[in-house]
């Protein structure tokens, strides 16, 4: 039986790019299949806006938790629940945006996206076809991370939208403190009253405060558990109050015990991704 690593490793080609991109809340991966057999694997929850250019002879394949379907260039909001991504001959570029950066590049707060996942055509229209064509033309990937990266710098100088300073703020404060941080102080330091800061850090992130500070916790606390580590020491180093809490939360996010998701095979090309 293969380890989760090591199927990782049978099932994807994982490139990455050779310096690190000039933009924000930017991070990009190439995936491709090595044609073993059809993917069918089962999403972390992670805090960011993914997006998946897809640009191989097999379309992408997301069921989101909702029980839409859902094929082609794909954007997903923060995935809850049991999200799978299927698939044969898949090739895409796939993209995390902080959801700071998300609401400018997408043209949509992340607050619409949430347990849903949505076409490319459905934001972009024609241009999304454009996309796919001048990936899939590409030589090599440094080209398409070049055109990406091309790409959602447009996006991001037209940008018609977004967030708030004081938004972004709290954001990056909360993902510096890996999620550790207390909403009231938040609010205090901001001069903003707590409803407020719930308010339109909701609106424009797309979770609630402190929902997306479990969620930053969780992410954390996920891959601790992945690298092998023990449950009751990652539940102290991750800001949890005991095993048990830990335990909780790894099932409200995901479904599964923390035993399961540490031989998740998403996490595993997660590392090699990124």
């Amino acid at each position: 039986m293969f380890a989760p690593e090591a199927e990782a490793v049978a099932r994807w080609r994982v490139a990455r790019p050779s310096r690190p991109g000039r933009l924000p809340g930017v991070r990009m991966a190439g995936f491709r299949d090595r044609g073993a057999g059809p993917v069918d694997v089962r999403v972390v929850p992670h805090p960011a806006v993914t997006l998946a250019l897809g640009f191989g002879d097999g379309p992408l394949v997301v069921d989101a938790a909702t029980g839409r379907q859902r094929q082609g260039s794909l954007v997903t909001g923060f995935m809850h629940g049991a999200v799978r991504v299927r698939g044969e001959r898949v090739e895409c570029v796939q993209v995390r945006l902080s959801p700071v950066t998300a609401h400018a590049v997408l043209g949509v707060s992340p607050a619409e996206l949430d347990h849903v996942a949505v076409t490319l055509d459905d934001l972009w229209g024609r241009g999304a076809a454009r996309v796919r064509e001048q990936l899939a033309g590409a030589r090599s990937w440094p080209d398409r991370f070049a055109l990406a990266e091309a790409l959602l710098t447009r996006r991001l100088e037209t940008a018609k939208t977004a967030v708030e300073r004081e938004v972004a703020w709290a954001w990056h404060r909360i993902a510096r403190t890996r999620g550790r941080v207390r909403i009231d102080e938040l609010a205090v330091e901001l001069g903003w009253s707590r409803k407020r800061l719930w308010s339109r850090f909701r609106t424009q992130i797309g979770l609630a405060p402190k929902r997306a500070a479990r969620l930053v916790r969780f992410d954390h606390a996920a891959h601790r558990l992945a690298a092998g580590e023990d449950p009751a020491g990652v539940a102290v180093g991750s800001g949890y109050v005991d095993q048990p809490h830990l335990h909780r939360d790894v099932v409200a996010f995901t479904g599964v015990t923390p035993a399961v998701l540490a031989g998740r095979t998403w996490l595993a090309v997660d590392h090699l991704a990124w």
